[in-house]
């Protein structure tokens, strides 16, 4: 038997690696006062005000007016103040000069820049006010620049009638900075990067609705479904009053026994999502040392569904939460549903820890939205049969089927392992767990359960002798068939979306690189070499930046960049892939050069580059629509498109 501690341990140690290594660095600092010291705005009339940047020693940031392509450029932007009718802003004389991050001529300031901003106040403005400044901005020295950030600063002002008129000479240099709105009723102007964003809510519905999924299928484990009419008969054996009484005290009892599934695994997410905040997506998804983790916590989860031993916590915590649930009352409810929840683990974590995987490698608040959709699935059928108590009668019986979906499970859990370890495998580039060891792997483990479904696999669940049932036989020939369908994926064939999942082919640039009409000139992290060669070809570059353990970038390369339009466009194009993910000196090397020049660490992300480096269009995500890749793809220097709005700046 295994304890739980060691598991607990594993947690602890990803805490500890999520630990900041040392103070964030802060070099500039902002602060807004009133420009010619006057204290008041007459209504309808205009005012001044002076947003300074203090800026640390060595360091510089770029002008509003910096020429795209190159840095983060500095925005300001003035809070929607109703007594403000709209605002304009004046930057000061910036140095403009080749920047040897970017390759380009920027526009900076150090040591100290002063903007202006110029408000109109509205005819009926009246009273005490805060004037508030928005800013984002990137601050590089010359051998690193850090994220971009935002800040505000902010001011008393006061508008009163008589307050008289304000005057201000700009200084010399000064020029007004043309994208600031100077609107009735100043909004923030929306962000670049609302197209990726947008993407990222329409994937969640779907990433929701398989959590809740996930939830419902736990229901059918053997620690769970024995416990439901067990459970429910005990909602409805509370409370006093006859039948009616016991009804309505049933379905209170139920919700709080499911608030405490629902508390439980709604922690777990928030814990996740502070583990895993300070990694990043990139870091977390392909640290071999998270994966390695993973992997064997999934390898111990495989074997013990599989009969080999039994994962229990410790007793002493389940004694005693035993012990606090059945004092009665609604807090005895709550308890329980807390110690039922605890005690399904074993069964319920193999379910879980891909749903939180998963989650923790997209954004956000996904782990615990991932995890309160789950905890719903799971508990909702708890309430409703409390509520609908005859349909008890009509759950089928415990039994060996039970068994039989812990077998499939724990096969199921292996296989999904051996993922981790292919992402190890990658990052590593140690070339051990191949694209063809790895499905001959899968095709194994997804063809057992196929067989121990029909007999022929003699594990605990299933009797020599037990006829073959019609739901049995299904089952076990899609486990059969879809092991089958891996087989012409060992011959170089395409898997379509399991790709996204399965170790690149060793040629480097894909199963996509291998066919004709690929591209005929690649590259792997060689930009220089890439551009030296657009250059004498006259073509664009597009730079793949992607992951050897990102499955979006395994899915692009396998499904977009092999649809003959795609390559047909890609014959005009240089293609470099400048990985990111790994730990040799290339990858962090494209790793900065992508943060530095474009203000992200995501991958996928495409860039097309002219011969002098200069950014033609960017395109920052994975998509399903080829037409919206093709048309980034025909991008050409001086021409705007969707997918050049979309560069990330936000």
């Amino acid at each position: 038997m295994i304890h739980w501690r060691a598991f607990v341990a594993g947690f602890a140690l990803l805490a500890a690696l999520a630990a900041p290594g040392a103070a964030k660095e802060d070099p500039v600092q902002w602060t807004l006062a009133p420009a010619n010291a006057k204290d008041a705005i007459e209504p309808g009339a205009k005012g001044y005000f002076e947003l300074k940047a203090q800026i640390a020693a060595g360091w510089h940031l770029y002008s509003p007016t910096t020429p795209a392509g190159g840095p983060i450029i500095t925005t300001l932007q003035l809070t929607p103040n109703p007594l403000i009718s709209s605002y304009k802003v004046y930057r000061p004389q910036p140095v403009r000069k080749l920047d040897p991050n970017f390759g380009i001529d920027t526009e900076t300031y150090t040591g100290e820049a002063k903007f202006l901003i110029e408000v109109t106040a509205a005819p009926a403005a009246s009273g005490n006010s805060t004037v508030e400044a928005a800013v984002r901005y990137q601050a590089c020295s010359d051998v690193k620049c850090l994220p971009p950030v935002r800040k505000t600063a902010s001011t008393p002002v006061v508008f009163r009638s008589g307050a008289g008129p304000q005057s201000l000479a700009l200084p010399s240099g000064y020029a007004l900075v043309p994208a600031i709105a100077t609107s009735a009723a100043p909004t923030s102007a929306p962000s670049p990067t609302a197209p990726p964003a947008a993407a990222a809510n329409s994937d969640l519905l779907p990433f929701l609705l398989t959590a809740f999924g996930f939830g419902l299928a736990a229901l059918f484990t053997p620690c769970v479904f024995p416990m439901i009419p067990i459970t429910v008969s005990f909602f409805l054996n509370q409370g006093s009053g006859g039948e009616a009484g016991r009804k309505s005290n049933g379905w209170v009892q139920a919700l709080l026994f499911c608030s405490g599934i629902v508390v439980l695994f709604t922690g777990l997410g928030f814990l996740i999502t502070a583990i895993a905040g300070p990694f990043g997506v990139v870091q977390l998804g392909s640290s071999p040392w998270v994966n390695s983790f993973i992997a064997l916590v999934f390898f111990v989860f495989g074997l013990s569904l599989l009969g080999a031993f039994e994962l229990r916590l410790p007793s002493g915590l389940l004694t005693r939460l035993n012990s606090a649930s059945q004092g009665g009352g609604y807090l005895g409810t709550l308890l329980m549903g807390l110690t039922f929840s605890l005690t399904s683990f074993a069964c319920i974590g193999p379910i879980v820890g891909p749903l939180l995987i998963a989650s923790v490698q997209s954004k956000g608040a996904q782990p615990v939205l991932g995890m309160l959709a789950f905890s719903f699935g799971l508990a909702a059928p708890f309430f409703l049969l409390a509520l609908f108590p005859s349909y008890l009668r009509r759950l089928p019986r415990s039994g060996g089927w039970m068994v039989r979906v812990k077998v499939v499970l724990g096969f199921i859990v292996l296989a999904i392992m051996l993922k981790y370890l292919s992402n190890v495998d990658q990052v590593l580039q140690t070339h051990w767990l191949t694209r063809e060891r790895f499905l001959a792997a899968w095709i194994v483990l997804f063809a057992l359960p196929g067989l121990y479904l029909v007999g022929l696999l003699p594990i605990e669940g299933i009797k020599r002798d037990e006829p073959l049932g019609p739901s049995r036989a299904l089952v076990a020939a899609l486990f059969l068939i879809f092991s089958i369908s891996l087989i012409p994926g060992l011959l170089g064939s395409r898997l379509g979306d399991l790709d996204a999942f399965v170790p690149e082919s060793s040629g480097g640039f894909g199963l996509a690189g291998q066919e004709a009409g690929a591209p005929a000139a690649y590259y792997k992290n060689d930009l220089e070499g890439a551009v030296t060669a657009a250059r004498q070809q006259q073509k664009l570059v597009l730079v793949n930046f992607t992951g050897y353990a990102c499955t979006n970038c395994h899915w692009m390369k396998a499904n977009m960049f092999s649809r003959p339009e795609i390559r047909a466009a890609l014959k005009d194009m240089i293609v470099v892939d400048l990985y990111t993910d790994g730990t040799d000196a290339e990858s962090e090397k494209n790793q900065k050069f992508e943060d530095q020049r474009f203000g992200t660490a995501s991958i996928p992300f495409y860039a097309i580059l002219d011969s002098d480096q200069n950014t033609v269009a960017t395109f920052p995500q994975l998509t399903r629509n080829p037409k919206e890749f093709l048309s980034f793809l025909q991008t050409r220097p001086g021409a705007k498109s969707a997918a050049a709005a979309q560069t990330v700046r936000g």
